[in-house]
């Protein structure tokens, strides 16, 4: 599964895992001489001491609304904050944010807002 994955460039799946993955590719890289490349390179991005991961477009670009949303959100707005500020329903801007993780490819905020960033929808 690592080395498909790391074909692909997909490091954020195994790196969200922290603690737990460290472990396993610990215990992975010690039966392996020399340790792989891509696992020194997870290792090393689980650990926190890799580079950004690598720009790449979105597959599906998001609405300028999605952006409005994402952007209050990196303000630290709930989304009731944000309902209120929008005059939206409170479910409008949760399927929004379902939309947003979703196109971002992020289970939580932090890593929609941190994604975001990487590819330059946001300033930093």
């Amino acid at each position: 599964a690592l080395t498909l994955a790391e074909s692909e460039g997909y490091i954020r799946l195994f790196i969200g895992e922290g603690p737990p993955l460290v472990r396993a590719l610990k215990a992975l890289a010690a039966g392996a001489e020399p340790i792989p490349a891509h696992i020194h390179r997870l290792l090393l991005a689980a650990r926190g001491q890799a580079g950004a991961p690598p720009k790449q477009p979105l597959v599906e670009p998001l609405s300028e609304r999605e952006l409005e949303i994402l952007g209050l959100l990196a303000q630290g707005l709930t989304n009731r904050q944000i309902s209120d500020q929008l005059y939206l329903a409170l479910s409008t801007v949760k399927g929004h944010n379902r939309n947003i993780f979703s196109k971002l490819q992020a289970e939580r905020r932090t890593e929609a807002i941190a994604r975001a960033r990487d590819l330059g929808l946001l300033p930093d």
